[in-house]
């Protein structure tokens, strides 16, 4: 040391300097470390301290000197933390150690000291320390240690590839999920667990939106170990360094294989009919768009046979319900048989069926296969000791003779079916001159239905909504009514299917919502505030101009918030554009106003509708909940609305409660809001606030 300052004293002479600077520069040099430095004496008093360790410890320097600052770390460590100075002061041995440091009374930091002795010229023993603080680096490892926990706990399957996709890393939940190893695994490639059943482009676009997005996200069918394909939920992500460069890929997997059997027994229950297995509407509807576009391009007919069962409501009522349904069950497979392959026949309603009759040359062939149907149908049918026999009465229309939609062909042919029956039944009827003089009525009444809204002379009338559990009243839907001056109340299924489509149609719906809000502002005034649910049409709904039509409605009446306002889609009704539909739906939600689905379960795509609209609330429809208590099949088809609506967090209300038993049935499958006669029939505006003064809900609804 002696030298090394002789060196440095010469070093300053010939700069022209003082010796005496030595000491300002080597305090300059000792102050400007940015590691704490201190020196203690042999009773472990600091002596000497840099400003760095000032810094770290928020003292200033008349605070420190003379101290141990023992009282700088926790309690429990102080011991230990006097008794390692000692022993580095005694021994003279080099000790680096780890240390929590508090300030202020709380632990802020962990810092690393290493302690050595040096003796002076007297033999005086020093303790000398420099401290790195590791606070950052601790926090590193333990953010390292909880993410380690993370891959290790999480319920996913986590792969970690390197930049080549050579899997490097994977967790339990990934050998649970595939059966594979960890160590089976390391080093392979993710292909090892393709199934086949997606093709190369498949993969091929899922790399290019990784490369391009940084991830991608999806269902993807895999492979286990065992060979089972299974499906999974798929995330795969690119983690890229600094400069941008992928480092790394990482997919998170859920099997999802119980949420697609349980999807599976959904699907069969929203496609096909539960009594005979055959398919349902829902079906029917997209078999019959299928027929249509193939007869276009084989330049084939088709024919729609709306078929209704003659006689059986007699035996069904006479009987009952159990000898009925074994009756339908054995007629609709003996018109199955009936039929030809590629033909479908559904189930529509509880004695009505649906057959479509493809590629057909010429009209002799539909005719052949209709004969069969009525022979298959009026043949006995023995059920135990009873010996029954029914018939059929049946409608055809042609395609594309016919030359209008899925949903027309089948009222066409509906139609056909009620001449036929009139005709005698147990034969079939053409559809042919029908359409025309429907036509002409239709137009007729269009222009009556124009002259009433100018006329002032509809009205609106209110069913409420309530949850039976809490007995509260939830709401009021609102149902037009045509007060004519000579047939009365006309009830809307004498009108609204005649203006579908026409532009008095939209202007009906704009008075009912604009009706339903003024409506709203009434109540207020005597006390009642509730939310008000109007029904709206897939036409109405599927205009370009529908938000800003609503929108301006909500504006001509302010004193209404928007979620007041409710909008039921009838299911019944076909959304050509379920995407445009949706992006309309969400405008609205903007808004404020909230959507319901009507009549669930009776239309074209229950489940399509479920999952891409975005509708709060469904609705059982009432033909379902009416026969749930005497029918199974109908109490199958509630359980599993309310059931899927819960897979995919909707609310439920069942339409057309009845009765307290209906209520009952209905709260033990989990639904609790309800309407129908058993709790109110819509009612004139005038009379709700004294049937919400006497509302009470049945005591054996209120558990």
């Amino acid at each position: 040391m002696k030298s090394e300052l002789d060196n440095a004293k010469t070093h300053l002479n010939k700069l022209g300097q003082s010796p005496d600077d030595i000491e300002m520069y080597l305090k300059a040099v000792f102050n400007d470390i940015g590691d704490p430095i201190f020196v203690k004496d042999h009773e472990c008093r600091l002596i000497i301290v840099n400003d760095a360790f000032c810094s770290i410890f928020g003292l200033p320097r008349k605070d420190i000197i003379g101290k141990t600052l023992a009282e700088k770390v926790p309690p429990e460590e102080r011991d230990h933390f006097l008794s390692i100075d000692r022993e580095v002061l005694s021994k003279g041995k080099e000790i680096l150690c780890e240390e929590t440091l508090t300030t202020s009374g709380v632990q802020t930091k962990t810092i690393l000291t290493r302690k050595n002795r040096f003796v002076d010229s007297n033999g005086n023993y020093f303790l000398v320390g420099i401290i790195h603080d590791i606070t950052p680096r601790k926090q590193i490892e333990e953010r390292l240690k909880r993410a380690a926990s993370v891959v290790s706990h999480a319920h996913e399957g986590i792969m970690i590839t390197d930049s080549t996709a050579t899997i490097i890393e994977v967790n339990q939940s990934f050998s649970r999920i595939t059966g594979y190893a960890e160590e089976e695994v390391l080093g392979q490639n993710p292909r090892i667990l393709q199934s086949g059943r997606q093709s190369a482009e498949f993969y091929g676009e899922m790399w290019r939106t990784i490369l391009a997005k940084g991830y991608w996200r999806g269902e993807i069918w895999n492979r286990r170990k065992n060979g089972e394909v299974y499906p999974e939920m798929l995330t795969i992500s690119a983690v890229k360094n600094t400069n941008g460069q992928v480092q790394h890929y990482i997919s998170l997997s859920t099997d999802i294989t119980p949420m697609k059997a349980y999807q599976g027994r959904l699907e069969r229950i929203a496609h096909f009919d539960p009594l005979t297995n055959l398919p349902n509407r829902v079906l029917l509807a997209d078999r019959l768009s299928q027929a249509m576009v193939q007869c276009q391009r084989r330049q084939l007919s088709l024919a729609v046979a709306f078929m209704d069962l003659d006689g059986f409501k007699t035996i069904n009522d006479s009987l009952g319900h159990n000898v009925g349904d074994k009756l339908l069950i054995t007629v609709s497979q003996r018109m199955k048989e009936a039929l030809r392959e590629g033909d479908t026949l559904a189930r529509i309603g509880g004695d009505e069926f649906i057959a479509v009759m493809v590629d057909l040359e010429k009209i002799e062939d539909g005719e052949l296969v209709l004969k069969r149907l009525l022979k298959a149908v009026s043949e006995p049918v023995s059920v135990g000791d009873a010996v029954m026999q029914v018939s059929a009465s049946i409608g055809v229309t042609l395609y594309p003779q016919d030359g209008v939609d899925a949903d027309q062909l089948m009222r066409h042919a509906d139609q056909a079916m009620y001449v036929a029956k009139q005709a005698g039944k147990n034969r079939f009827h053409l559809f042919d001159t029908a359409q025309d003089t429907a036509f002409k009525t239709q137009l007729e009444s269009i222009e009556n239905v124009s002259l009433a809204l100018a006329k002032g002379e509809f009205v609106l009338h209110f069913q409420p909504k309530v949850n039976m559990r809490t007995g509260t009243v939830v709401g009021v839907e609102a149902l037009i009514r045509w007060q004519h001056p000579i047939n009365g109340l006309v009830p809307p299924i004498e009108f609204l299917p005649v203006i579908e489509g026409h532009l008095i149609s939209l202007k009906l719906g704009e008075w009912v919502i604009d009706t339903a809000l003024q409506q709203i502002i009434k109540w207020r005034s005597v006390g009642v505030d509730l939310p008000i649910s109007v029904n709206i049409s897939a036409y109405q709904l599927q205009q370009n101009n529908f938000t800003a039509q609503l929108a301006a409605i909500l504006a001509l009446n302010p004193e209404v918030n928007p979620n007041c306002l409710e909008l039921e889609i009838l299911e019944t009704t076909a959304l050509h554009d379920t995407c445009q539909v949706s992006t309309t739906m969400n405008a609205c939600h903007d808004l404020g106003v909230r959507f319901a689905i009507d009549d669930f379960g009776t239309g074209y795509s229950s489940l399509t509708y479920l999952k891409r609209l975005p509708a709060y609330l469904i609705k059982i429809d009432q033909s379902f909940v009416r026969d749930m208590l005497q029918d199974d099949d109908d109490l199958a088809i509630v359980e599993g609305v309310v059931g899927l609506t819960k897979a995919f967090q909707r609310k439920v209300i069942a339409e057309g409660v009845e009765s307290i038993e209906h209520g009952v049935a209905l709260l033990k499958l989990g639904c609790e809001l309800a309407q129908g006669y058993g709790i109110a029939r819509p009612m004139p505006a005038a009379d709700l606030p004294e049937w919400l003064a006497n509302w009470k809900a049945d005591d054996s609804w209120l558990i």
